[in-house]
């Protein structure tokens, strides 16, 4: 398997590139600020071909490049519904009011393909498959997306803003809210093994093992069960 990731833009957003090898289709997980170039660099790079880009929340950080992104490649963007609002409107989602300047001009909008996700979605593209939870606490609409382990392979969480190395996701700004944010961390991300690796959307790669044994928010909390579908 094949991840190219990258921290793009102000706010250092990771911009993730996966598909099964060099040379094949690929999914491409949240271009955010000024995320663009180094998107096509990785596509050129590793002679990839892009089948779709999917949305770990709806923040302008993690989708200010998916208009460009898709409309070059035609290809859909997945987002959970609670979070769709904020691709045309992300000054609502920081709490701004509309028309006060955000990070110079920026493309906002939607593409001309956008696909909702849901809790429990088995997604197969490009030939890999992603299981979506839903993990609202950071946004109503935030998600994320785990890879099976695959022989030699770990499991890969895609964690966006819910889980960071050492800490986890603000939940200040609008559509935040902190008791569904320890919720969300005791039933997505404590039942997944220690082995899994942890992609997040800002920060470095870390395991679901040593952020159970010292991320501080994870220290406390006691696993919850899955829900259904």
């Amino acid at each position: 398997m094949l991840i190219a990731g990258f921290p793009a833009g102000a706010w250092g957003t990771n911009c993730y590139v996966v598909a099964p090898a060099a040379g094949e289709e690929c999914v491409i997980i949240d271009p955010g600020h000024q995320a663009t170039a180094g998107v096509e660099e990785a596509l050129a790079k590793h002679r990839l071909k892009p089948v779709a880009v999917v949305l770990t929340h709806g923040h302008i950080d993690h989708v200010a490049s998916v208009v460009p992104v898709c409309g070059a490649h035609d290809v859909p963007a997945w987002i959970h519904p609670a979070d769709r609002y904020m691709m045309s409107d992300p000054e609502k989602a920081l709490g701004r009011s509309i028309g006060m300047p955000l990070m110079g001009e920026l493309t906002v909008g939607e593409p001309d393909d956008v696909k909702e996700l849901c809790d429990g979605a088995e997604l197969k593209l490009a030939g890999l498959g992603f299981t979506v939870s839903h993990a609202p606490g950071h946004t109503k609409g935030s998600v994320t997306f785990r890879m099976p382990e695959q022989a030699d392979i770990p499991s890969v969480f895609f964690s966006g803003d819910l889980l960071f190395a050492g800490s986890v996701g603000r939940t200040d700004l609008p559509g935040g809210d902190h008791a569904e944010m320890l919720e969300s961390l005791a039933r997505v991300c404590l039942p997944l093994d220690d082995s899994t690796v942890v992609l997040s959307g800002h920060g470095p790669q870390t395991t679901i093992g040593r952020e159970r044994a010292t991320n501080p928010y994870l220290t406390g909390l006691a696993a919850a069960p899955r829900r259904g579908m």
